[in-house]
């Protein structure tokens, strides 16, 4: 009995002691849950620009929204945001609502100062008001790409046109695509849609938002469909993703994005950090492929990043 309490105070020690040598060794690297005001410290490994963003963010102004989400992105070391759409969300605007949500952005990309850029919101079944609103924004504005949602989906005629300008402009297309298991909105597309659409296009570039939701079904759909690229936002962090997008796409055709504010940027920033792919595939994910594919417009444009 004595030995017997002997070995139990003796483990106990030895764990204690144990505990206590892992606690003094994590002090240092301890932060607190919410940083205080910092600079932007950067990523050592890998430059990120995120490619999917709104300004969901508190604040009474667009130029405050993006402030404080350049903040958040700072602590993160995100060197870049991709921002589109205004507030509040309208699945169907008319085409001054449009007007009204892409002046939001075109504030907040005015107070960004570089860091941030802008893409076009766009309801298609306007399409001649579409087609003023592109020119207006990025041939005659600083915008850089187009956004379209739900108001259509995807493979109807009615985008046509304003993928043939959109081309003309070098500016990429960004769709939002999803599966929802309860069935989508009426106006809501699929990777499907927007690879038939890619199909009809093929000197345009398109990226597919959310990568369906249900990314295994998303890859699958775009695969054949070489100029849509896969964005990986919006979904729940889920082992498997990139890879399988890596694998089945290749490096080149995957982007990193968050869909901020209405997910963090950590857990969005997770899904690449920890996939079981080369640094070189990250370096593309994070920030290589967006770069390469706005590099025309950048230059069409004179725009230095």
């Amino acid at each position: 009995m004595q030995s017997a309490n002997h070995a139990l105070t003796r483990r106990a020690m030895l764990t204690g002691g144990a505990k206590a040598a892992v606690a003094a060794s994590l002090v240092p690297r301890c932060r607190p849950a919410i940083a205080e005001e910092e600079p932007a410290s950067g990523n050592p490994d890998y430059v990120i620009w995120d490619v999917h963003g709104h300004l969901s963010s508190p604040g009474d102004t667009p130029g405050q929204r993006i402030a404080n989400l350049l903040r958040y992105a700072d602590r993160m070391g995100i060197e870049r945001l991709i921002v589109f759409m205004g507030y509040p969300w309208a699945y169907d605007p008319s085409p001054e609502e449009v007007r009204r949500q892409n002046d939001q952005v075109l504030e907040a990309v005015e107070h960004a100062r570089g860091r941030a850029f802008g893409f076009v919101y766009l309801n298609p079944k306007h399409t001649e008001a579409s087609l003023a609103e592109l020119d207006r924004c990025v041939r005659d504005g600083p915008m850089v790409g187009v956004k379209l949602w739900v108001a259509a989906r995807c493979h109807e005629e009615c985008l046509d046109p304003i993928v043939r300008r959109a081309t003309e402009l070098k500016a990429p297309v960004l769709q939002h695509t999803w599966h929802k298991i309860t069935g989508n909105l009426p106006g809501e597309s699929t990777a499907a849609d927007l690879a038939i659409l890619a199909a009809r296009h093929p000197a345009a570039s398109f990226i597919a938002a959310h990568t369906a939701g249900d990314w295994q079904r998303g890859i699958r759909a775009i695969r054949a469909t070489t100029n849509v690229t896969a964005e990986i936002c919006g979904s729940d962090p889920a082992a498997g993703m990139v890879e399988m997008a890596v694998r089945e796409l290749g490096a080149e055709r995957v982007m990193y994005g968050s869909d901020y504010a209405g997910r963090s940027f950590a857990s969005q920033l997770a899904k690449v950090h920890g996939a079981d792919v080369s640094k070189d595939a990250k370096r593309l994910i994070f920030a290589g492929n967006i770069q390469r594919m706005l590099a025309p417009i950048f230059a069409a444009k004179g725009i230095r990043p």
